[in-house]
């Protein structure tokens, strides 16, 4: 379902109840521990962190890179951690600890499907967000374009 919202705040208000009070909560998990310089915007029709065009501009589609998002589907609730499928020892760390909480691993190639807050684990969320600081992040972006465009 994407949406057409302009703001956070009106996207918010329009989901079914238990989606928004979910995503206030991951949200907050996310803005305590974003690293410095990424902004929290709206885009793609979600709720995006993203790296500001003016600190990289040099996207493959001049749009910003994401870092992050949070979004509402019909069935579930998604968690886009762009920042850890950059590396695949990352993704593989994160897949394992998340394993080890015992909650429902349900992942697609760059998101965590959850139906509930619950199936979340929330100290793993904000440590993941944590993790990467903006500048590593555009680093590991460029390390990764240069081997696609060397192929």
């Amino acid at each position: 379902m994407r949406s057409n919202a302009s703001t956070i705040e009106d996207y918010l208000a329009e989901l079914p109840e238990e989606h928004r009070e979910a995503l206030i909560r991951v949200r907050d998990i996310i803005l305590a521990n974003l690293p410095p310089g990424y902004q929290e915007v709206m885009n793609w029709g979600m709720i995006t962190y993203e790296v500001p065009l003016a600190f990289y501009p040099d996207t493959y589609n001049k749009k910003p890179l994401m870092y992050a998002a949070l979004a509402s589907q019909k069935n579930y609730m998604a968690l886009y951690l762009t920042g850890i499928y950059i590396n695949p020892d990352n993704a593989k760390k994160f897949e394992h600890a998340y394993q080890v909480t015992g909650k429902r691993y349900d992942c697609g190639k760059s998101c965590v499907r959850f139906r509930k807050l619950e199936d979340l684990p929330l100290d793993l969320i904000g440590e993941t967000i944590r993790a990467l600081q903006m500048e590593t992040f555009v680093n590991l972006v460029k390390k990764a374009g240069s081997v696609r465009k060397s192929r």
